[in-house]
């Protein structure tokens, strides 16, 4: 995946609104769970966008997002954030990474570009 050129309107949301004061990779992770969590309108469709080994999604398959994977559960993910989706009768955690939003509202959309973005820059926990 490249790069994305610099967007300094994403940065300084990033850096002001996301990972404000935090001082460990901890709190930055717990700050993109809040915000993560505040800002996307679940439930929602969303469409795998990229196959994942440990995930079952294949491209172009429509999920429906529910919630945020508990943060208790997401920790052990590695730094991923995870959100629980529907899928063929079960329910399951699978990385935001691998989803983009289909016809969402403008909040979810942001949300889930920024995460995009902060994963493309080779930004972790």
């Amino acid at each position: 995946m490249p790069i994305p050129k610099r967007n300094d309107e994403r940065e300084e949301r990033i850096t002001m609104e996301i990972v404000v004061d935090c001082y460990n990779e901890s709190e930055a992770w717990s700050g993109w769970w809040c915000y993560l969590d505040s800002k996307l309108s679940c439930p929602f469709v969303a469409e795998c966008i990229r196959e994942r080994r440990g995930s079952p999604l294949k491209i172009g398959e429509r999920v429906t997002v529910t919630a945020m994977l508990d943060d208790h559960e997401a920790a052990d993910s590695l730094g991923e954030m995870q959100v629980e989706i529907e899928w063929q009768g079960r329910t399951l955690g699978v990385p935001l990474t691998q989803l983009r939003g289909v016809e969402v509202n403008e909040g979810t959309a942001e949300a889930i570009a920024d995460w995009h973005y902060w994963v493309a820059q080779g930004r972790q926990f």
